[in-house]
């Protein structure tokens, strides 16, 4: 089995008011068999973010890129604009 990330890079209106909703969003990406995240930001700009999120199957990752959960939770969060959303695999 191959495992798959999923990364996003995109910026909020406040990391702050972001993280709370990213932490309470856990459920949604334990739904698809989340494995672990990490948040980056960008060091000029803390709202300009960054996630890696690891899943045990490309499947899975697919899945969850594409729900609607994903969608409604960054909208909730003040995502702005269009995330740039990328898959890839373990080589």
């Amino acid at each position: 089995m191959t495992g798959a990330l999923v990364t996003a890079r995109h910026q909020v209106q406040d990391y702050s008011a972001w993280r709370e909703v990213f932490d309470g969003a856990e459920s949604i990406r334990q739904h698809y068999g989340h494995l672990g995240a990490e948040v980056l930001t960008d060091p000029d700009n803390k709202n300009d973010v960054f996630v890696i999120d690891r899943f045990p199957t490309l499947e899975a990752a697919q899945a969850f890129a594409s729900s609607s959960e994903l969608r409604e939770a960054m909208s909730r969060a003040g995502v702005t604009g269009a995330p740039r959303i990328e898959i890839t695999v373990e080589a």
